[in-house]
């Protein structure tokens, strides 16, 4: 009896590490392909839209970043070439200790670039890429603009561009830059679990769930 107690466990115990290193490897090539968009996402053909739309990313107190540097020195060339004749700079605070919204930190930094203070729109309470977007598309709609080029890094890009067409933009359009200033093994990493935690949060969205911030 024990020796048919010993057997059954051994048998579970080997389907169990079989299913596991099965999910393990299913995990495993999800990230490799996740990963493999965001290095390969192309750069699309731009014509003018009504609006560039720059996703936010982290102050260094009053001033962006670099990599954010990055996202605004690409908005104020599409703004130059006539590609987005306003742009919307989307982000809230960082830090309940921020003195600035990333969206006035931008903007700062756009009008010394050349940029005319009117030409761009403040977006200033998203704390998430979801919020970006969101947020961003209600400030479209009071201006009745349609059409938008989506201004972030490459590896963001697959996750902005499927956020976008979820909430209902028209035929979005991405602008996307590689990054010179970024630890990329680290934020493709951490882009792939957000990708995870997004298709969970579409479905938390089906069921008419509100997204927690």
């Amino acid at each position: 009896m024990e020796t048919q107690k010993r057997g059954n466990l051994k048998r579970i115990g080997g389907r169990t590490s079989r299913l596991l290193l099965g999910l393990m490897l299913v995990f495993a090539l999800g990230m490799g392909g996740i990963q493999w968009r965001m290095i390969t996402l192309p750069d699309q053909s731009l014509p003018p839209a009504d609006v560039g739309i720059v996703l936010g990313a982290a102050l260094w107190q009053t001033e962006p970043s670099p990599a954010l540097k990055e996202r605004l020195n690409r908005a104020a060339e599409l703004y130059k070439e006539g590609v987005t004749p306003r742009l919307i700079v989307s982000g809230g605070y960082d830090r309940e200790d921020s003195e600035l919204t990333e969206a006035e930190g931008m903007r700062n930094y756009l009008v010394k670039q050349g940029i005319p203070a009117e030409h761009i729109e403040l977006e200033q309470e998203a704390r998430s890429t979801y919020e970006n977007l969101k947020f961003s598309q209600a400030v479209m709609e009071r201006h009745g603009w349609r059409s938008a080029v989506i201004i972030t890094h490459r590896y963001h890009a697959v996750r902005a561009l499927d956020i976008a067409r979820y909430v209902g933009y028209e035929q979005p359009k991405v602008s996307p830059m590689d990054s010179s200033v970024l630890m990329m093994a680290w934020h493709r990493s951490r882009e792939t679990l957000a990708i995870y935690k997004w298709e969970w949060d579409k479905l938390q969205l089906v069921l008419g769930r509100q997204l927690k911030g």
